[in-house]
């Protein structure tokens, strides 16, 4: 398994909107680049990008959830 990591402190969303389905959901293909959320820091939104491919697991921090930088986001398989 991979983890993808949090590159900095903020607030995680799965999803790009409220009302949106999440990035990735669990047997989904993730090829390097692909966005698997987003991290709001300061009114501003950051991508979290995959580094590797893989199959996504599973995200292991919640949707809309408080997150520090090094904190595991999401795994692959």
């Amino acid at each position: 398994m991979t983890d993808i990591l949090s590159p900095l402190p903020g607030t995680f969303y799965h999803k790009p909107a409220p009302d949106a389905a999440p990035f990735k959901s669990a047997g989904d293909a993730v090829a390097v680049g692909d966005t698997i959320g987003l991290i709001e820091v300061m009114k501003t939104f950051i991508e979290v990008q995959a580094e590797e491919a893989g199959t996504f697991a599973a995200y292991t921090a919640g949707d809309a959830a408080p997150v520090t930088a090094g904190e595991t986001l999401a795994t692959l398989a």
